[in-house]
């Protein structure tokens, strides 16, 4: 039973923002039914996967879920959203609102459906601003936020990271809009729309770091925290490998420079002696550290970090990563036999609960696997479910 239990989410969202912040919600308890269209959610397709329609991505971001296909274009299928949500208590959408009015799922619909419900909308923008009917994806919004600027600033060509972040982390804070929603119901006994953008939630994060000079008027510098724009931060080549360390604070560095029986160097080199003097000097302190790394290999490295109390963890890997003795010793990546798809590896809920444990209970569903019996759980009878499915508006397993 975990903490959200008894929460019941009706998930209008797909491919990754909207899915990973209700994948959260199902994993903490919540009840989560995820709707889809007859075309399915694309990040269904997204390779490597065993069949079609059931890519490696899509598994990892819709556990914890049951799937039911409506085509919201018809009107049976917009009716039977609005009746299934009086029995919610969430609905997320990161459908662009336009689009969502043209279905006739207005905020006002919705909540004249269920005046306590909590219409949580993802959107690319804050609606109130020039920008509110862009589409936007993680690369947008990368290159909107700054990021592509910070690897400029940093000596490197202007590039992406690697990874969907604003789509996972705009996904997180709706999770902390909705649960601050559902608080906030328990004492007003009512809901409320919660829009969460993606352009100014990644902005505040990025800029709480690199807004520096520029916070302050007239501005003190061109903004940028100058240890992160280092050229020279980045993991340090071993004689073997790579090895992530941070020498932060005055103890890391006295313990640091004792363990390399060099115990006089944060006094008599003053670029080394304060916090203050190590920010000043910080491209030359890390370029002359990449240079001491090269000396010794990860495994002394390793352990002479832990001797000193330095931070620090090896490079990881895609595969070296699933042998990490830390998250084989508390089982993070776990074997299952997914009903479809066969042996598969899950990573866990990463947050534990002392009495609520968070626990998927059940693995990404194939598309409209649950219809059925969600709109039976629902209140629709046996001829109701028939009448959608022959209607077109409900697709049901078979056809799916």
């Amino acid at each position: 039973m975990g903490p959200l239990e008894g929460l019941r989410v009706l998930d209008l969202s797909s491919v990754l923002m909207g899915p990973y912040a209700t994948q959260i919600l199902g994993d903490y308890g919540a009840e989560v039914i995820k709707v889809e269209a007859p075309t399915g959610d694309l990040i269904r397709e997204i390779i490597p996967a065993r069949s079609k329609g059931m890519g490696a991505m899509y598994l990892n971001s819709n556990r914890s879920k049951e799937s039911i296909v409506l085509n919201l274009k018809t009107e049976a299928g917009r009716d039977a959203v609005l009746r299934m949500v009086r029995d919610c208590d969430v609905l997320l959408t990161n459908v662009r609102p336009r689009k969502m009015d043209r279905l006739g799922l207005t905020w006002e619909a919705l909540s004249e459906a269920n005046p306590e419900l909590i219409y949580a909308a993802l959107v690319g923008f804050d609606q109130q601003g020039p920008y509110a009917g862009r589409p936007a994806y993680d690369d947008l919004i990368q290159g909107g936020v700054c990021i592509p600027h910070l690897f400029e600033r940093a000596g490197q060509r202007p590039a992406y990271v690697p990874a969907a972040i604003c789509d996972r982390i705009v996904g997180m804070s709706a999770v902390n809009a909705i649960l601050a929603a559902v608080i906030e119901r328990g004492r007003s006994g009512l809901g409320q729309k919660v829009e969460v953008p993606m352009f100014e939630t990644m902005l505040s994060m990025i800029l709480a770091d690199h807004l520096g000079g520029l916070t302050f008027m007239p501005p003190l510098d061109q903004g940028g925290y100058k240890r992160h724009l280092s050229p020279d931060r980045k993991p340090y080549a071993t004689k073997d490998g790579y090895v992530c360390a941070l020498i932060y604070n005055d103890g890391h560095w006295e313990r640091f420079f004792r363990e390399l029986g060099r115990p006089e160097m944060p006094k008599a080199d003053p670029r080394y002696a304060t916090f203050a003097a190590r920010m000043e000097h910080i491209d030359e302190v890390y370029a002359e550290l990449g240079e001491l790394m090269t000396t010794r290999t990860t495994a002394e490295w390793m352990d002479l970090f832990d001797r000193a109390d330095v931070p620090a963890l090896p490079m990881h890997s895609f595969e070296s990563v699933l042998e990490d003795p830390h998250l084989t010793a508390i089982d993070f990546f776990e074997e299952v036999d997914h009903p479809t798809e066969g042996r598969i590896r899950q990573m866990a809920v990463p947050t534990t609960f002392s009495r609520t444990k968070a626990q998927p209970d059940r693995l990404a569903p194939r598309m409209g696997a649950d219809g059925a019996a969600v709109l039976d759980r629902l209140g629709f009878s046996r001829a109701e479910i028939e009448a959608l499915a022959e209607s077109g508006a409900l697709t049901l397993p078979e056809e799916a």
